[in-house]
């Protein structure tokens, strides 16, 4: 059944009412009509199978038939941290770690980001990646959508880790050297009431030493993703699969 995303104030006990582009989405594209399906969330939780009742140019409204309780978010959240790729990566990365159960995505300019955002574009390029984030939730049945934030600074970055309890950081030489156990310890050992989990992941070319320094630091715990050198699109699938084995389907 097709889910859509509304802002908390258009969903009461009883209706929902649907704007924006959503409307030519259920009309033109899915060609529904009065009596017909879908599932509706207000990102915060309540998640409700609602009946179409009216189609306009400007809303589509639906009754309330049955309030769902669904366990389709990850037990703990995770944060992606995520150095400016090149091209269109961090597109593919916000949608497959949406698929996979990320909270949150924070990109940022690390020394060796090739990209650079500059404030105009910045905005615009944002808005994007979180229309991306919003059609990834909807076909995976998330109940919560994913934010993206802009680009912000590597000082930034630090300064936001600050209120994370897990500080993970993905770096190539561990894995060289293969150091394998430190990324299982962390997961066993997180307590899902209280803990939550930022993962930095470098840009191609990875972080520098001063920047991986910089960070453990500020507390984070220098990782290997396995024996294997990951490609920056890569590295943050792995560790939130990594994360749902663990928390998930091991409890």
């Amino acid at each position: 059944m097709q889910r859509y995303f509304v802002q908390p104030d258009q969903m009461t006990d009883e209706t929902v009412t649907i704007s924006g582009e959503d409307i030519k989405h259920i009309s033109k594209v899915m060609r529904m009509g009065t009596g017909d399906q879908v599932i509706c969330s207000d990102n915060h939780g309540r998640v409700a199978r609602c009946t179409i009742t009216e189609i306009t140019d400007t809303s589509v409204q639906l009754v309330i038939s049955e309030w769902i309780s669904s366990k389709t978010e990850l037990p703990i959240s995770v944060t992606i941290a995520q150095g400016l790729p090149k091209h269109d990566k961090l597109e593919m990365i916000v949608q497959k770690g949406t698929e996979l159960g990320a909270n949150q995505f924070i990109p940022f300019q690390a020394s060796r980001s090739i990209v650079k955002w500059d404030s105009k574009k910045s905005k615009k390029k944002t808005e994007r990646l979180q229309k991306i984030i919003k059609e990834a939730a909807e076909q995976s049945h998330r109940n919560r959508m994913p934010e993206c934030s802009e680009p912000v600074s590597f000082n930034k970055l630090i300064s936001l880790s600050e209120s994370f309890t897990i500080k993970i950081v993905a770096y190539e030489e561990q894995a060289k050297l293969n150091e394998t156990s430190r990324l299982a310890k962390l997961f066993s050992n997180a307590d899902i009431e209280n803990d939550d989990i930022i993962v930095v992941i470098g840009p191609e070319g990875g972080l520098t030493k001063d920047e991986v320094q910089r960070l453990q630091d500020a507390g984070f715990v220098v990782c290997g993703f396995g024996p294997r050198i990951l490609r920056t699109e890569t590295a943050s699938l792995y560790v939130l699969s990594a994360v749902s084995y663990q928390l998930e389907l091991l409890r």
